[in-house]
């Protein structure tokens, strides 16, 4: 087949094809347009998942009517400078209108300030229409009929309408997140109507905004973040380890400004929270990245939505490295969820209580008793459940006076305990229950705390102290021995060679492409040699560190903590309990233990008065 040039509209809809994946691609780029024309409103309608309408309203600059042709034309940007490294706009390729209007039906209504009215244009198809007058407010309207009308084989490969409905959704969300001076409004016959209101510019509006977002449970469960190094600013907030998710999806990560989903990003994450968390579960995070756009290639993809970092290991390094330091600064700090669900443990029979007042079911023994106990308008001299009186009430106090009670297990003194200890985060131990759990009281607060997970933690601490402290014990092999390796692998590993002694590991350079390993870690005994060298030159290829071999003594660390730890079942003196307590107090990351699971859970004064209904 001869080379041939293309024409304009099978152009704009193979632009499309790496531009317009689904809807939600579409609300993205139309959004981002919006905000960067300044627009402090946007109002997002859609129908059908965004397939038959997508219409996007802002309040911004507009676009004047002699330049709404060049709008739906390919490569016209009002965002480029001359310098295609100083990005500082969402939108820059000047691909997103004319791709969308090759394969929907696309209208512009636009008016800047100052003008008597506005101008109108429209592509169908890859077909433009006539530019003409129309009636609006400053601002522009952007509405797409009829997505990929023009290429129906698109069709095939959408989702369905809710998936759609779904995704537009967390697009304008992430979006929504780093702009909260922006009101933004989700509405349409496909949806329930989704309000941001603007909030201040500051950090309190920052974390308003993010509240909004992902619920309120996220601010009281949030540490927040803030870290330079070499030029690049770290910022946002994070949650405590105690508060996860079973995926994903709620961690945000922004570049000046611009939400993307990046591997490096995602990766350093998970390396911060390594040792704190389950592996099925992960942590909420609401991340932004500022740096000078020289620093980072935006134009990696043509959705924008990958980045590519002159220096990842920077970049990834500020990440893990703030992120556990701020986990360390917050002290220890229980998560509020695990509160509401002991809550919940507590009244497991609340919905019969309803039913019963409804009349619709019976209920048997206590349970029957409870339920159809009046519960409000008592009368403490003619109800059936008024107190005891006087003689029977006397000779229940006296069976309580006749001697001191016993716990289950063991008692932690009877005795006033210090008033400093009453006034520390977990308080003075009261008691051992079912020989395993300590339960501790504050000034307002019930403690429980799980003896086995929390000196796990403890141990593990003070290993990996040890760790980094001095170097580490390494075996020395009776022969040498030699991984081949690509020659680029083999340089990485070279250049970190210094770094892996102090680990124990300590290999050198073996011909252009295989390096020689002397000696292994002591900890890790027996060991697959290529194996290990392999995965170290991957994670350095990826990340530019050599995290691998620190997750694996940190792994061998946290076995040896699990077994060396105090053990369920062992009875503890009032002074051992104590003990921990404080030890777990300053140590940090104690909230969890090696495995992710909480090691206490703390349950205010005010909760325990409202499951009496003193409140």
């Amino acid at each position: 087949m001869p080379i041939r040039q293309l024409s304009e509209t099978m152009i704009n809809q193979i632009a499309a094809g790496e531009v317009i994946e689904r809807p939600a691609s579409v609300v993205k780029e139309l959004v981002e347009n919006a905000l960067d024309a300044g627009a402090t409103r946007i109002e997002v309608v859609t129908g059908g998942g965004g397939l038959s309408l997508i219409r996007i309203t802002d309040d911004g600059s507009g676009i004047p009517e002699r330049e709404l042709p060049l709008a739906v034309a390919r490569h016209c940007t009002s965002k480029l400078a001359d310098d295609i490294h100083d990005i500082r706009s969402l939108g820059f390729r000047g691909e997103a209108l004319p791709s969308i209007g090759s394969v929907a039906r696309l209208a512009i209504r636009s008016r800047v300030a100052g003008s008597d009215s506005a101008a109108e244009i429209g592509v169908e198809g890859g077909r433009l229409t006539p530019l003409r007058p129309a009636a609006a407010n400053r601002g522009t309207t952007v509405e797409v009929r009829d997505l990929f009308f023009a290429t129906p084989a698109r069709l095939k490969f959408m989702k369905g309408e809710r998936a759609e409905t779904a995704a537009i959704s967390d697009v304008v969300k992430r979006i929504a997140i780093a702009f909260p001076v922006v009101r933004f409004t989700l509405a349409g016959s496909d949806r329930s109507t989704l309000e941001f209101p603007a909030t201040a510019g500051d950090a309190d509006g920052q974390l308003e905004r993010i509240a909004q977002v992902m619920g309120s449970e996220f601010p009281d469960n949030a540490i927040p973040i803030d870290a330079e190094r070499e030029g690049v600013r770290l910022s946002g907030h994070v949650s405590i380890p105690s508060f996860t998710r079973a995926n994903a999806l709620q961690q945000y990560a922004y570049v000046n400004g611009r939400p993307v989903r990046d591997r490096l990003i995602a990766g350093a994450i998970r390396g911060a929270y390594a040792d704190v968390l389950p592996r099925d579960r992960h942590a909420v995070t609401v991340l932004f990245l500022s740096l000078d756009p020289a620093l980072v290639d935006v134009n990696v993809h043509p959705a924008k939505a990958d980045v590519r970092f002159r220096a990842p290991g920077l970049v990834r390094g500020l990440i893990v490295g703030a992120i556990r330091q701020a986990l360390a600064g917050a002290g220890i700090r229980p998560a509020t969820t695990g509160a509401a669900g002991m809550m919940a443990a507590f009244r497991p029979g609340g919905t019969s209580y309803d039913r019963m007042a409804a009349g619709g079911g019976h209920a048997h023994g206590a349970s029957a008793h409870r339920s159809s106990m009046p519960l409000n308008g008592f009368d403490a001299v003619r109800s059936a459940y008024r107190p005891l009186e006087a003689e029977f009430g006397e000779a229940i106090q006296s069976g309580f006076d006749a001697g001191p009670l016993h716990s289950a297990d063991a008692r932690a003194g009877l005795g006033e305990p210090p008033e400093a200890w009453l006034q520390a985060e977990l308080g003075a131990a009261r008691a051992q229950v079912h020989e395993n759990y300590i339960v501790a009281q504050t000034k307002d607060s019930l403690v429980i705390v799980d003896q086995h997970a929390a000196h796990e933690r403890l141990v593990y601490e003070a290993l990996k102290q040890a760790l980094h402290s001095r170097p580490m014990p390494a075996q020395m092999l009776l022969l040498p021995e030699i991984v081949d390796l690509p020659q680029e692998d083999a340089e990485r590993l070279a250049l970190h060679a210094e770094t892996l002694t102090r680990f124990g590991l300590r290999l050198e350079r073996f011909g252009p492409g295989a390096v020689a390993v002397r000696e292994t870690p002591a900890m890790l005994g027996e060991t697959d040699v290529a194996k290990l060298v392999r995965d170290l030159a991957d994670e350095i290829a990826d990340n530019d560190t050599v995290d691998t071999l620190k997750d694996r003594l940190h792994q061998i660390a946290a076995t040896m903590a699990c077994h060396g730890s105090v053990r369920s079942g062992r009875r503890l003196r009032p002074e051992e309990m104590n003990a921990l307590l404080r030890q777990m107090e300053a140590t940090p990351g104690s909230g969890t233990c090696n495995h992710g699971r909480p090691t206490y859970i703390e349950l205010k004064l005010a909760d325990i008065e409202r499951l009496f209904g003193r409140r």
